[in-house]
Parts: structure tokens; sequence; C-alpha cells
């Protein structure tokens, strides 16, 4: 057994869209009952997240500056984040680029656009079968 928690309560969410980041805050907060950690860019992850202690990190592939592969590959270098479970979120979900996505170190990847009353539960379904 990995030094993961079987219950999945806190999230750090990472995305440069704001109507997006709102949305899913929404759907993951008040529908979820998670407790959220929001971050713009993957250089706010890097500074909150080890801090915030987070059970998974929810991750978005596109975004300005630091991409989510190269913030994964970032938060995987701090001690406190390397062994965290990592979900993309993105419109990119080719086969090809999914299996990147795994390689990188995800353990799923959600497709974008996401359904706000189903993400919760999606998320939960993801945990329940690779980190359980």
């Amino acid at each position: 057994m990995s030094k993961r928690k079987a219950v999945l309560q806190k999230i750090l969410y990472v995305e440069d869209e704001e109507d997006i980041r709102a949305v899913a805050e929404l759907a993951l907060e008040s529908v979820g009952g998670f407790t959220l950690r929001s971050c713009g860019s993957g250089q706010q992850a890097l500074r909150e997240g080890p801090e915030f202690a987070p059970d998974l990190i929810l991750l978005d592939v596109m975004m300005p500056g630091m991409d989510g592969p190269s913030t994964l590959e970032a938060l995987m270098e701090i001690p406190a984040l390397a062994d965290t479970p990592v979900i993309f979120m993105t419109a990119k979900v080719q086969s090809d680029e999914v299996a990147y996505y795994k390689k990188l170190g995800a353990i799923d990847v959600i497709p974008k656009p996401f359904d706000p009353m189903s993400l919760a539960a999606q998320i939960r379904g993801i945990w329940a079968r690779t980190v359980d």
C-alpha cells in the first residue's frame, strides 16, 4: 500500500481559463463536496501545492507559459507532491495523446468539455479504479 489516502478529499486544480475554472470549482466543491485549491497557472500550483498537500492534482494540458506536462514534471520533483496522483483535463484526447499523458505519469485523462454535473463522480471513479 502506498502512502496515498484511500479517501479523496483535497484537489489541487490547475486551469488557466477563468470561466472553465469557475464551472469546475462549482462542480467539485458544491456538487462533489471536495476541498479545492484552484490555480490559474503551473507556477501558482508549484508555489501553493506543497502547502495545500492535495490528495489529487487535476491539471489542464494547454496553458500559456508552463503547460500541463511541464507543470507535472516540476510538481513530481517536489518531494511533498511526488506521489500525488494526477489527472489531466484536455480536449486533446486522441489515443496517442492519452497514452503520452499516461506515460508522463497521469493516472487518467478527462476530456473537455466536461459535464459539470458528473465531473466529481468521474473523478471518484478514476480514483477508485486506480488509487484504492
